[in-house]
């Protein structure tokens, strides 16, 4: 059931938040203007999503134009939402809404809204493709975010390309060489042309004011001064600057990104908990989409991160803290009981116990999150209460001389009521948990479910299987006796007739 998607799984889970945002990047260099407009179109889808949700949710707005290092070209807004006793909308759904009423936005490079409380793991789909060629790397960006939209409930997607800054390559040309002229004296003087030569420093009280000599701003506005540009050589001569140089218009890329000497591409999105399974998309990703990109982009290579590379390192710590803990356990119940198979019949329960953990997630529509890995966990420790309870009093009653049929049959009657009664106080205590809706306690939900309903179905299945798994190690401790004793008998027989 979790392998065929019956059961979603995600790293944390997705909880509704009280705050809506929107980001969205525009590219490098735009004008100030540029990001209002888009700001405009986005805040405008606010007021259209809640009429088409039907009720005034949101209760305020705030908008930052130049969330990084005062960049133009990057926007930021939250919405914040009234309480939840006030609406009947959650944040998922305003998003969704929010989203849809927007639409395609042109001059945005991406655009994302998110209205869940995420904690470290990162994207639900992170994709960093790496290859030696630049521009075959942002094809294969590009192509990918395409084959990734059309998976169901895919939203969001980044391509992580971006198209950079615009600027002017200059190269000497043999005529400036020929007047002495080199690219440094090039560079200088463009610069003092438009950023500023300084002239001299003025001491005002305690500070030091540069004074800078410049081109008027009409002038420094216009790309055809570039050209007009006079250089003046070494000699004292001039020589305009399109002369001088030969000129390439093209775009400067803002930041490269490395891993082991490569560049790198992040192809990001997100996925709606309610529609898609973020581990299903990205493995028929990985069996379709980036092999047959693999197979057209040599070179090419991928990793999965975000969420996944967090679930990765999560899974791999909690396997292990699991192996020590069941060895703990193991150890502990094998010093009292005095054997290696009784622990074993002990801890039979356990797996059952992740069984019921997996049904009760199906049954109360919760996809499966770390929290119902630490809860599976703990569960481990509880469950092999009621078989310790059953296996130490077979043992008693063993001790005064019952067989064990009839040892186990005594200690079951005998151990009915306390088992079945410390499990549903147990399931019971944790139902108050499991059906809160609140957004601050949703997130220990899942651990809950794990704890209430493994211990409830591994109770039911101990009470069965543990006795048969008792009397079948009798058998075998039975048969074996009875071997080892046909052995001696057939030893001494064949000692007599040598004698």
């Amino acid at each position: 059931i979790v392998g065929g998607g019956l059961i979603r799984s995600s790293f944390l889970p997705r909880i509704d938040s009280d705050v809506v945002t929107s980001a969205a990047r525009l590219p490098v260099g735009v004008p100030i203007s540029e990001a209002r407009r888009v700001r405009a179109i986005v805040e405008s889808g606010i007021a259209r999503a809640q009429d088409e949700l039907g009720e005034d949710a949101v209760a305020g707005i705030y908008t930052q134009i130049g969330a990084s290092q005062g960049a133009a070209n990057e926007l930021t807004m939250r919405v914040e939402l009234v309480a939840p006793s006030k609406r009947s909308v959650g944040g998922i759904d305003f998003s969704r809404a929010w989203r849809a009423a927007t639409g395609e936005v042109t001059g945005v490079e991406s655009l994302t809204f998110n209205a869940t409380s995420l904690g470290p793991g990162g994207k639900a789909i992170d994709v960093q493709l790496t290859g030696p060629d630049q521009v075959q790397l942002e094809k294969a960006a590009r192509e990918l975010s395409e084959m990734l939209a059309v998976y169901e409930g895919v939203s969001d997607i980044d391509d992580g390309t971006a198209s950079g800054k615009r600027q002017l390559s200059l190269s000497l040309t043999p005529a400036a060489q020929s007047l002495g002229l080199d690219a440094q004296d090039v560079a200088n003087q463009v610069r003092a042309a438009f950023f500023g030569a300084e002239a001299l420093r003025q001491q005002r009280g305690r500070n030091e004011v540069k004074v800078l000599v410049r081109l008027p701003q009409e002038e420094r506005e216009k790309l055809s001064t570039v050209e007009d540009l006079m250089l003046r050589t070494p000699t004292g001569g001039e020589i305009p600057l399109s002369v001088a140089t030969q000129t390439n218009e093209g775009r400067s890329y803002t930041s490269i990104n490395r891993r082991d000497g490569q560049r790198i591409i992040a192809v990001t999105g997100d996925v709606d908990p309610t529609v898609g399974d973020a581990n299903v998309i990205l493995e028929s990703a990985r069996e379709n989409d980036l092999f047959a990109l693999q197979g057209r982009f040599e070179g090419l290579g991928y990793s999965f991160e975000g969420e996944q590379e967090s679930r990765r390192e999560s899974i791999s710590a909690l396997a292990l803290g699991m192996g020590l803990a069941l060895f703990s356990i193991f150890a502990m119940l094998a010093i009292p009981l005095k054997s290696y198979t009784l622990p074993l019949i002990v801890l039979s329960g356990a797996p059952f116990g992740i069984i019921g953990a997996l049904l009760g997630h199906f049954v109360l529509g919760y996809g499966l999150s770390m929290m119902s890995m630490f809860g599976i966990i703990a569960l481990t420790g509880v469950v092999v209460n009621d078989s310790l309870v059953l296996v130490v009093t077979a043992n008693l009653y063993r001790e005064r001389g019952m067989g064990a049929f009839e040892a186990m049959h005594q200690a079951a009657v005998r151990r009915l009521r306390p088992i079945m009664l410390t499990s549903l106080t147990t399931s019971l205590g944790l139902l108050p948990m499991m059906l809160e809706t609140s957004a601050q306690a949703r997130f220990l939900v899942p651990m809950a479910i794990s704890l209430g309903f493994g211990v409830l179905f591994s109770t039911l299945v101990i009470l069965l299987l543990v006795p048969s798994l008792y009397l079948i190690r009798e058998d075998l401790i039975d048969i074996a006796r009875v071997a080892r004793g046909q052995e001696a008998r057939g030893d001494g027989r064949g000692a007599a007739a040598h004698s």
